[in-house]
C-alpha cells in the first residue's frame, strides 16, 4: 500500500498539536474510566461499551470500541471488548452462524438474536487493523483469521426458512453488492456504506472474495451520490438500493413517525464522517468534495438544520429538538476533511470548543465525537 497523508485540520485551524493531542487522550480516558464513561468491565477479561440511553450493549458500540481502541493503541481494551462480543453475541450455529446478536443486556443475555451489518463491518476492519498493529495471537486473538471469518459469513451465508419465515442470508445484496439494513431486508441504510473499508477488505479478505469487495466499494460510492441530496448533502436514515428514500406504506401515511426512515436522523449523521474518511484514505471520488461543500453550506447557513428534524431536501419533518445534537454537529465538522468551502476551518474550530456529552443519552453522541476527534487530528489511520 502507498504511504498516505493524514491531514491535521486542527493544526491548520490554528490549534496547537499538543492541545489537540491532549484533548484526544482526555476524551479516551473519559469514555473508558471517567465520571461519564460508557465502558464497563464484567471480569478481568471482558468488557463492553454501553448504550447509556437504552442500557444495553450493541454491536454498533462494541465494534466502535474496538476501532477506537486499535486507533489509540489500547490492546487491553480491544481484547476485553472482543472477548465479551464472542462470549455473548456471536452465533456459533444456525442461520446467523458467525454473525453477532445486535443487542444484549449488560449481563450478556440477548435482547435480540438478529445481527445489524454495521457491527460486522466494523468488527472485521478493527480486527484487521489489530492484526497489523499488534500481530496475531492464539484464538480468539488470531485477529486476521477472525476478521476473514466474519467477512466470509457476510458474503456467503444462506437464508433458511424457519416456521414459514425467512431468516438470515448474506449481509450484502448479491445483485447490487450493497449492504443491507439486516440480512433479511430488501433495503439499506446510507450510514452503513463504508467504501473505504471495502477497499481494504479487497486486499485482506479471502482471496476468492476480493473481487466482490472491490465491486462493493465502487457501488457504494455510486449509491451515495444518489442517497445524499444534491441540494443539502443530507441523507435519509434508510433507502432502497437505488438510493431513494423508502415509501411510507399506505396504512401508515397518517402516522407522522412512519416517515422517520425518510428523514435525516440519527443514523444518517454518520454519512458525512464515512465519506470524509474515504476521501482521506483513498481519494478516489471527486464528488466527495462537492458533497462536503454542499453539506456545510446548507447546515451552517440554515439555522433550522440544528434545530429540527429535517427531510434530506431540507424540509422540516418535526419541530422536536434534535436527539443527538453533538454527534450531528461533529459529523458536520468531520466533513471539513473533504471540503474546500468557506466553512471548512471554522467548522473545525467550532467542533473543538464542544465538550463531550454527559447526560444519559451520551453514548451515540460521544462515539461520533470521538471518531471526529481522531479524524480531524490526522489520527484515524489505516494499519
Amino acid at each position: 500500500m502507498t504511504e498516505r497523508n493524514y491531514p491535521d485540520l486542527f493544526a491548520e485551524a490554528g490549534i496547537p498539536k499538543e492541545e489537540s493531542e491532549k484533548r484526544l487522550h482526555e476524551a479516551w480516558r473519559e469514555l473508558i474510566s471517567g465520571e461519564h464513561r460508557i465502558y464497563g468491565e464484567t471480569d478481568p477479561d471482558t468488557a463492553y461499551f454501553t448504550d447509556t440511553g437504552n442500557d444495553d450493549a450493541r454491536t454498533e458500540g462494541m465494534s466502535y470500541a474496538m476501532m477506537m481502541a486499535v486507533q489509540m493503541d489500547d490492546k487491553a481494551v480491544f481484547d476485553k471488548v472482543w472477548r465479551w462480543s464472542l462470549r455473548y453475541m456471536r452465533h456459533e450455529d444456525g442461520p446467523y452462524r458467525d454473525y453477532f446478536a445486535w443487542s444484549c443486556n449488560l449481563d450478556g443475555s440477548r435482547r435480540a438474536q438478529g445481527p445489524a451489518p454495521d457491527g460486522e463491518e466494523y468488527y472485521a476492519m478493527a480486527l484487521f487493523f489489530a492484526s497489523h498493529r499488534w500481530g496475531d495471537g492464539k484464538p480468539p486473538l488470531d485477529y486476521s483469521a477472525q476478521a476473514r471469518r466474519i467477512l466470509r459469513a457476510c458474503v456467503h451465508n444462506q437464508a433458511e426458512t424457519i416456521d414459514g419465515k425467512v431468516v438470515g442470508g448474506p449481509m450484502w445484496d448479491p445483485e447490487t453488492k450493497l449492504i443491507k439494513f439486516v440480512p433479511e431486508a430488501g433495503f439499506t441504510d446510507p450510514s452503513y456504506h463504508l467504501p473505504h473499508f471495502y477497499e481494504l477488505f479487497a486486499l485482506w479478505a479471502d482471496e476468492e472474495d476480493r473481487p466482490f469487495w472491490r465491486e462493493a466499494a465502487r457501488n457504494s460510492r455510486k449509491y451515495l451520490h444518489v442517497a445524499c441530496s444534491w441540494r443539502t448533502g443530507l441523507a435519509p436514515n434508510m433507502s432502497g438500493f437505488d438510493g431513494h428514500p423508502l415509501p411510507v406504506p399506505e396504512a401508515q401515511k397518517d402516522n407522522p413517525w412512519a416517515n422517520l426512515g425518510r428523514c435525516y436522523f440519527s443514523d444518517a449523521y454518520r454519512v458525512a464522517i464515512n465519506i470524509s474518511l474515504d476521501r482521506v484514505w483513498f481519494g478516489k471520488d471527486p464528488w466527495q468534495r462537492e458533497f462536503a461543500d454542499t453539506l456545510q453550506s446548507f447546515v451552517y447557513e440554515h439555522p433550522e438544520a440544528s434545530e429540527h428534524v429535517l427531510f434530506p431536501d431540507g424540509g422540516v419533518f418535526a419541530p422536536e429538538p434534535i436527539m443527538h445534537p453533538l454527534g450531528m454537529k461533529a459529523s458536520w465538522a468531520c466533513a471539513s476533511l473533504a471540503a474546500a468551502g468557506p466553512h471548512r476551518l471554522e467548522a473545525v474550530r467550532s467542533f473543538f470548543r464542544m465538550p463531550l456529552r454527559t447526560d444519559k443519552r451520551r453514548y451515540y453522541d460521544n462515539c461520533l465525537y470521538f471518531f471526529t476527534l481522531l479524524a480531524l487530528g490526522g489520527n484515524y489511520r489505516i494499519y
